[in-house]
């Protein structure tokens, strides 16, 4: 009864956090575990505060304005900037669910034996009519239902032999082991300050609007304002926290037991699994592996979704998943599209692989003009009203972007090797 109150309270930000988790950013934090052990583990100190500031301001634009992000920026940006990064997005995301999706089934492959690719079309599948012909308040529960997955990945830190002083070093001692780390770095940037989620949270804040009968965007009712600035901040804060445990947890994990063995050249999530097992045992293989298969589809439906609120906005078009069909034609329609291209991934000479991890880094590129705009729209008073950001959330907001830039910048100038 506890935990179900405790989730009542939770919403679209219990989800960004638990879909900022999905098998890309499994694959990345597996990555960095197994190749650099638990020297990485700050970037997850400092994203904290970063991308809970980022995504509450997401939050607010959609609850003061009652319009999603996309539609937003396009009043402080020339409306082809925004084309451009919303294409940017469509392209990135998906990569994202192609890498995804090639994920689940490798995984589902793992634990259950059969075709990866047919495991792969049938998650695409499942997930894609969940879309179409579920109401989104029945589907936001199941989503938010689904998150309790991520507990496999914190169960693995309890399965395995964890060096407590070395993690511990690692989360308070910013340290870049050498110029090959930097990439790394965006990509654990990109893959939790993703632009994605800024669109994902910000729509579901409008979804909640046209769904629960006494909420109204706050520039048209100041007087929900302290109620709606609480639950943001409690359902935010709690979102962003649980996910950077679970990114916490599967670098601990993974440097744990892959690179305490030597195992340093881990590619993808399947890639982790398989190695954990004669390392870790069965039971941690299997909950790696059925937590990637959650997690995916989590994630797959808030990549597709994100992107077609962006791109039903930027076009000025109907959006929403509580819509059917016939009534969102274009939303869906990007929807379908965006799960089609994603299987034709897996079936094509591109490697889910490098797709998984460069899909991150591409994120971590785009994030930085779309932080920017998202700063220049939550501090505009002719947008916002008497709800701009305040000067902390702002300072949160701006650092986030500079942060982002300066990794971006760093990977470039810097050699790889």
């Amino acid at each position: 009864m506890a935990l179900k109150k405790f989730f009542e309270k939770l919403g679209p930000g219990l989800v960004t956090g638990a879909a900022d988790d999905d098998p890309s950013g499994i694959a990345t934090y597996s990555q960095a575990g197994a190749a650099f052990g638990p020297v990485l583990l700050w970037t997850m100190v400092l994203t904290y505060p970063l991308m809970s500031a980022v995504q509450l301001i997401s939050a607010r634009i959609g609850r003061v304005t009652g319009r999603g992000l996309a539609w937003n920026l396009r009043r402080v940006m020339p409306r082809w900037v925004v084309m451009i990064l919303v294409g940017l997005l469509f392209v990135a995301n998906t990569i994202n669910i192609g890498a995804d999706l090639a994920a689940m089934g490798d995984a589902a492959q793992l634990v259950a034996g059969g075709g990866g690719h047919l495991f792969t079309i049938g998650f695409a599948i499942v997930s894609l009519l969940l879309q179409l012909f579920i109401p989104y308040r029945k589907y936001a529960s199941f989503l938010k239902w689904l998150t309790m997955v991520l507990l496999a990945y914190v169960a693995l830190i309890f399965i395995v032999k964890v060096d407590w002083a070395a993690a511990l070093h690692g989360m308070v001692v910013p340290t870049i082991p050498g110029t090959a780390a930097v990439t790394m770095i965006v990509a654990i940037f990109g893959t939790t300050i993703s632009p994605y989620l800024f669109f994902w949270q910000a729509s579901q804040e409008v979804e909640e609007i046209d769904v629960v009968e006494e909420r109204e965007p706050l520039k048209r009712s100041p007087e929900q304002a302290a109620d709606a600035e609480i639950r943001m901040r409690y359902d935010t804060f709690a979102g962003m926290a649980i996910s950077n445990l679970v990114a916490i947890a599967i670098m601990l994990g993974t440097a744990a037991t892959l690179h305490a063995s030597g195992k340093t050249d881990i590619q993808t999530a399947a890639d982790a699994a398989k190695a954990l097992e004669p390392i870790a045992g069965h039971f941690a293989f299997a909950l790696f592996s059925l937590g990637i298969i959650g997690t995916g589809m989590l994630a797959v439906p808030v990549l597709a979704g994100s992107a077609a609120y962006a791109i039903g906005e930027t076009a000025g078009s109907e959006t929403g998943l509580e819509l059917q069909p016939h009534q969102a034609k274009l939303f869906y329609a990007v929807i379908g599209v965006a799960m089609a291209l994603g299987v034709g991934i897996d079936w094509s000479p591109i490697s889910p692989i490098k797709a998984l991890f460069w899909s991150a880094v591409i994120n971590g590129v785009v994030a930085v003009p779309i932080l920017i705009g998202t700063m220049l729209v939550v501090s505009r008073r002719s947008t916002m009203g008497d709800f701009t950001a305040s000067k902390t959330l702002k300072l949160f907001g701006w650092a986030s972007t500079a942060v982002m830039g300066a990794a971006v910048i760093g990977m470039v100038v810097l050699p790889s090797s």
